[in-house]
């Protein structure tokens, strides 16, 4: 959600920052809707006013024992009059709040320009991508060979997009999201949190996923929305406070199911585990002071690149382009592993400051140590790591000649000093 009185002062800024996201502009039209509420709450309050001063003259009148009965029906038009405004009003506001909940945060000024994944800039690369003597398998191809990765008895559970893993491929897979957990508490201070997982729309509403992308969502018949990301839960932690500055950052971690439709991945990734319904990921947000979040978001980025460095995965930061960042984000950096089985890199996290786009739409607030009144915090979240995503690139750059997978050492104390998941299982 926007600043309006920042859009008054800096409309062309405002275009600016939407055409750099691909849109048309909007300046015009939010002014042109803010000024009609406008000047129907500066009517409400006129008319406010004149009740006031009738019903007063109506007082008066009544103690000098004069007839009061034109006041009285003035005083009636008047009222019929002020519930056609206040109508007006809520439908102008809904309107306005409507259209400019839509519209997506506005890039920061360092965000490479461009309109999609070609133009994002890659900051570094880090790890030695494995060098094979044999024809590298993609994952689905190794766990279906370990006979440890079953999409056929999924699909009779569930349909397309779903994985049941066995054995020691669902031993990793818990493994791998206790070392995140660990990692992101005992080293990085995140607090581990265990959120639920079905929320009401307005958790959703704050975070960004409403009211624009209902259809990537799950919704029960009851009412209640499954989370696409803890994200959501976590970040709705805040909303409706007003903290003290000296509680800041807040950081919070969880494990948690998602779930999304992929409504718009029809033919992307149909093989295998990379794009799911469903999917285990760690979850980072952190809630910060408006003047801390630069250092935040690479404070956040590298306890997630930590992760990969533990695991031994040789992977690559991304500066995304300001079209192709999350809705709700102002920057964003991606993690990207190397995955040996395609050849090519695949994002594993992404990190994004939101600026105070969320904390406007959450009413999250913090109250300075010097100075009066409040001021909204500022927001931040990142995966630390896509679980499921983590296993696919264990498997494909642990994976040898013999069909066997080497696990990293990080992971032995989690497996009972298991060293490699071995055909004969």
């Amino acid at each position: 959600m926007f600043d309006l009185a920042w859009i008054r002062e800096h409309p062309d800024a405002f275009d600016r920052g939407l055409a750099r996201r691909g849109l048309e502009a909007q300046a015009v039209a939010v002014l042109d809707l803010d000024h009609q509420h406008r000047a129907v709450q500066t009517a409400l309050q006129e008319l406010q006013a004149k009740r006031n001063a009738v019903s007063k003259a109506i007082g008066e009148r009544k103690r000098d024992g004069a007839d009061t009965a034109a006041l009285e029906a003035e005083v009636a038009a008047i009222k019929a009059d002020l519930q056609k405004l206040e109508a007006e009003d809520r439908a102008l506001g809904e309107k306005l709040r409507n259209h400019l909940a839509g519209l997506p945060n506005l890039p920061a000024d360092d965000v490479p320009d461009g309109l999609d994944e070609s133009a994002s800039k890659e900051l570094r690369v880090e790890g030695k991508k494995p060098d094979f003597s044999f024809e590298p398998k993609e994952h689905f191809e190794i766990g279906e060979a370990l006979g440890l990765m079953d999409f056929e008895a999924a699909a009779k559970l569930s349909g397309a997009r779903f994985v049941v893993l066995k054995g020691a491929l669902a031993r990793l897979e818990r493994a791998l999201s206790a070392f995140m957990l660990d990692l992101h508490r005992k080293e990085f201070g995140y607090e581990e949190v265990a959120p639920p997982c079905l929320v009401r729309e307005e958790a959703l509403y704050g975070t960004g996923q409403l009211p624009k992308f209902g259809e990537d969502l799950f919704r029960t018949e009851n009412g209640f929305w499954l989370i696409p990301t803890a994200e959501v839960p976590l970040t709705n932690l805040v909303a409706g406070e007003i903290l003290d500055e000296g509680a800041l950052p807040l950081r919070f971690s969880a494990l948690t199911p998602c779930f999304r439709s992929e409504a718009g991945a029809a033919g992307k990734d149909t093989r295998g585990m990379i794009r799911q319904h469903q999917f285990q990921k760690v979850e980072l947000v952190s809630v910060t002071h408006p003047e801390r979040a630069d250092e935040e978001l690479e404070r956040m980025t590298g306890a997630a690149e930590e992760v990969l460095k533990r695991l031994e995965l040789p992977y690559r930061v991304v500066l995304l382009s300001a079209g192709d960042m999350g809705f709700a984000a102002r920057r964003t950096q991606d993690l990207e592993v190397w995955l040996p089985g395609q050849g090519r890199y695949r994002e594993i996290s992404s990190c994004s400051d939101c600026g105070d786009f969320q904390a406007r739409r959450l009413k999250a607030r913090f109250r300075p140590k010097a100075g009066k009144g409040t001021r909204f915090v500022h927001t931040l979240n990142g995966s630390g790591l896509a679980v499921g995503r983590t296993l696919i690139a264990l498997l494909e750059n642990g994976q040898q000649a013999d069909g066997s997978v080497r696990i990293p050492k990080a992971l032995h104390p989690y497996l009972d000093g298991m060293e490699q998941i071995a055909p004969d299982g």
